[in-house]
């Protein structure tokens, strides 16, 4: 996940999907409460030898209606109580889904199974904020005899990772799924003149918009040139694999930039918990 956030606090990100594995899902979007969207990393997709039709935990989440009027006090960037209801909205998703595997599991103790990167605006004019939400899990031998563990996931873990520490360079954030140290990231390339990076220069809006990011000043950058950057660095540095795009802003809410090219899921007609005026994150086809 790579995370601009440019001039009046316009939020623009792009989701890379790099499977860990063969038939591995790939990274998904969620519309939290109007406020904050959720990319969903690891196991977002479950699936049963029972059932053909796989369980996503990007399907049949209640929209959370807005923030707690009762919530008071100054706001510090620690997680607060409607980040704390998502985060256990999915965690009751994840639990029973989790308890039915019964055998030892050979997993990396430190990776989470489970990963969503929120985006959005945080409460009382905070301005843009992201956070990691992790999910991780433990095992219990429960019988000997017959291998059975019981898997329990842990709450989850909040850490915020934009806006940075106060007088901190603000630059292009990113955040991959298992963390990855070693791959440089975007705000790296620029800082090392990458040569694929240096097409960009030939404009001048956009060498300015660049010097800026690579100052640390990276919120100070022009919308237009941000969006055309991110869309354009994207395919460059991870050609041929699948991406989304998407922005955001304060007062106009969520755009796609790069709709997902998954098959849409037809609506059941029948469902009465779908109203017809429900809104969806897939852009309507344009009329011919």
């Amino acid at each position: 996940m790579i995370l601009h956030v440019a001039k009046d606090g316009a939020i623009f990100f792009a989701a890379i999907d790099q499977p860990v594995e063969q038939g591995a899902a790939p990274p998904r979007l969620v519309d939290i409460d109007g406020q904050h969207v959720a990319i969903l990393f690891g196991a977002s997709e479950w699936r049963s030898p029972a059932d053909p039709k796989p369980i996503r935990l990007d399907r049949g989440l209640q929209r959370f209606s807005g923030r707690d009027s009762h919530y008071e006090g100054s706001y510090n960037g620690e997680a607060d109580p409607d980040l704390e209801i998502m985060g256990t909205a999915f965690l009751e998703k994840l639990r029973p889904l989790a308890a039915q595997l019964r055998r030892k599991i050979d997993f990396p103790a430190d990776q989470p199974i489970f990963e969503m990167v929120v985006i959005g605006y945080g409460p009382q004019n905070y301005g843009p904020e992201a956070w990691t939400v992790e999910y991780r899990f433990t095992q219990e031998l429960l019988a000997t005899r017959d291998n059975y563990w019981q898997t329990r996931v842990l709450r989850p873990r909040f850490t915020q990772i934009y806006p940075p520490e106060k007088k901190a360079p603000k630059v292009i954030v990113e955040s991959s799924y298992p963390a990855d140290e070693k791959t440089p990231t975007l705000q790296t390339l620029l800082e090392g003149n990458d040569p694929r990076l240096s097409v960009f220069r030939s404009d001048q809006r956009m060498a300015k918009a660049l010097d800026l990011i690579v100052k640390g000043q990276a919120q100070k950058v022009e919308l237009p040139e941000a969006e055309q950057f991110l869309r354009a660095a994207v395919p460059l540095l991870y050609p041929k694999q699948y991406f989304f795009m998407g922005k955001m802003e304060d007062q106009r809410g969520f755009d796609w930039i790069v709709a997902p090219q998954e098959p849409i899921e037809k609506v059941d007609k029948n469902d009465k918990n779908q109203p017809p005026e429900a809104p969806s994150l897939r852009k309507r086809p344009t009329p011919q």
